[in-house]
């Protein structure tokens, strides 16, 4: 991945804000980025992100950050921060421009009030259910309610009863008086209010027991900040005449636009905010930050960086087709970026010993290799070299498979980095397991080949002495499904068994010692990993990011051809 700042992308909304801008529409664009705080932020909004805030810093203008906090049974202080930790980490900044819609539910109200007054809106004492019923369906004509009629008098009266306490939980909501007959259901007098008693609120506590529903406050909370497009996922396209209908009909000093676009759907994942809280909620995950999450706070500690989630939401682009992106898109954005920038190590997974019986007991050299095969800047690194090595497991086999380049008894391997050694002999267990591995040493081989011979295995390796004792998380995707739950199945159902591996008493090389939370690593031939915030002075954790290559795809590619 370059470090040359890519080119804006261009796509049909940019193309309809700079239209606006170029025929005098606005001064400047603002867009805002209004998540709920019911949750942790998921890559799919990323890409909301990305296009909210990149699109008002292209353009010159401001992107806010308002939570849509109307639902505070679901919202806590918690789901604040992260997303505010969260959209910062992802690169962008929001200035003094951090909104609640909790701050305007004075003004919402007053707006209500305009809507009574003209006789737009009226309290309904039908049960949700009854509200329900009386909507109608896509081919049938809603009912009016027998509350519909009742006097602006009477409607402003109860309206503020509501907010005074007086009546139960769903015992009456304000709706808007629109249209019935609407062939948009969205439009058949939706619920503009509704009753919620004893709620602490995590902004305004216990002043209000009366909250405006998401499709009344967001187009008004839009206007209220002053924003000239109001960017929403294709979900909201039939809310739109809503939306315009709310702005119209209430004192706002402007009006948004809203435009659509389509959501983020990624292969082996789930965007559902519902799903993605029962799979904490019934301990399924290990937490919102669950490496194996979609959330940015998972990928986070999985080892992705900011710079390999915006260049995704770059390479996905915007567009109102709704499709599945593949996972190795997302992969790939993030081994362009660490293929780049992480430096190199070797650790061993599933430790051999390996002991070179012709080298002298007292002697360790220092050896130096690359921190970066391709960026001198990253200086070098120095390999302790003794007699006691640890190789991986996988890399020695008594009955190897055709094609097999690494170490076989009698036979040679280059270590990385270092020299050519011959397994001599093989020292088993009772059970006739190999546990260590008795080896010569050429001494001529160092950073040369052996005269006479070719030998065509590179294996890395890992020196006993100076090791660092490690533990590795091998993530892989959660569920073993590109669309988990489709054809109606339990998403449950469709988690993937195999998504975490984890392997103890791996041996990484002494230069990772001071390794920090955060840091990622390429583990040469095994994949790009992050250190995670359970290390120890005793024992680093490490997490797989990815592999080094996208062996799932080979995988889906070989049961496609059979």
């Amino acid at each position: 991945m370059s470090d040359t700042p890519a080119a804006p992308a261009t796509h049909f909304i940019r193309q309809i804000v700079a239209a606006d801008l170029a025929a005098g529409k606005h001064a400047r664009v603002v867009t805002r980025f209004p998540p709920e705080p019911n949750g942790y932020l998921h890559i799919g909004h990323a890409k909301s992100i990305v296009l909210n805030f990149g699109l008002a810093q292209d353009l010159g203008g401001q992107c806010n950050l308002r939570f849509d906090d109307t639902n505070p049974l679901k919202e806590s202080p918690e789901f604040v921060a992260s997303i505010q930790a969260d959209v910062r980490w992802l690169g962008f900044d929001w200035g003094e421009r951090v909104f609640f819609a909790s701050d305007y539910f004075e003004q919402l109200y007053g707006f209500a009030l305009e809507l009574i007054d003209q006789g737009l809106a009226y309290v309904c004492d039908l049960s949700a259910e009854d509200t329900r019923t009386h909507r109608g369906t896509l081919t049938e004509p809603g009912r009016d309610s027998p509350y519909r009629e009742r006097s602006v008098a009477e409607n402003r009266a109860l309206f503020e009863r509501m907010r005074a306490g007086d009546f139960d939980d769903g015992s009456r909501t304000l709706r808007a008086r629109i249209d019935m007959a609407s062939p948009n259901i969205n439009l058949r007098d939706p619920v503009l209010y509704r009753i919620k008693r004893g709620v602490i609120h995590h902004q305004t506590g216990n002043a209000w027991c009366l909250y405006p529903t998401y499709d009344f406050t967001h187009p008004l909370s839009d206007a209220l900040e002053g924003v000239t497009h109001s960017l929403c996922t294709l979900e909201f396209e039939d809310h739109r005449p809503l939306y315009d209908w709310c702005i119209e009909h209430v004192s706002v000093p402007t009006r948004p636009r809203q435009i659509e676009f389509s959501r983020l759907n990624l292969e082996y994942a789930v965007m559902s905010k519902r799903i993605l809280t029962r799979l904490v909620e019934e301990g399924l995950v290990a937490g919102w930050d669950d490496p194996r999450m979609p959330t940015i706070a998972g990928l986070r500690r999985r080892g992705y960086t900011p710079e390999s989630i915006r260049d995704f939401c770059t390479r996905i682009g915007v567009t109102k087709a709704d499709n599945l992106v593949e996972m190795g898109m997302l992969e790939s954005a993030i081994r362009d970026h660490l293929d780049a920038s992480a430096p190199r190590a070797m650790v061993v997974l599933r430790p051999l010993k390996v002991v070179l019986d012709n080298w002298p007991a007292e002697r360790l050299d220092e050896l130096q290799a690359a921190r970066h095969p391709k960026d001198d800047s990253m200086g070098l690194r120095t390999l302790p070299f003794g007699r006691e090595l640890w190789i991986d497991r996988e890399d020695f086999s008594e009955d190897p498979p055709k094609g097999f380049k690494r170490l076989v008894p009698g036979g040679e391997v280059r270590l990385r980095n270092a020299y050519v050694i011959r397994c001599e002999e093989v020292i088993r267990d009772a059970d006739g397991t190999p546990v260590e591995l008795r080896a010569s040493v050429d001494f001529d081989t160092l950073g040369c080949n052996p005269r006479g011979r070719k030998v065509k295995g590179v294996i890395h390796w890992v020196a006993a002495q100076g090791a660092v004792s490690a533990e590795v998380r091998l993530y892989d995707r959660l569920f073993n499904r590109p669309n988990p739950g489709a054809g109606g199945r339990d998403m449950v159902a469709d988690l993937n068994p195999g998504s975490l591996s984890v392997l103890t008493g791996c041996q990484a090389e002494a230069s990772l010692g001071d390794a920090l939370p955060g840091e990622r690593f390429q583990f040469e031939r095994e994949g790009y990993f992050a250190v995670d915030d359970d290390s120890r002075a005793d024992c680093l954790v490490f997490n797989r990011t990815v592999t080094l290559r996208d062996t799932w795809g080979k995988q889906q590619a070989a049961r496609g051809a059979a």
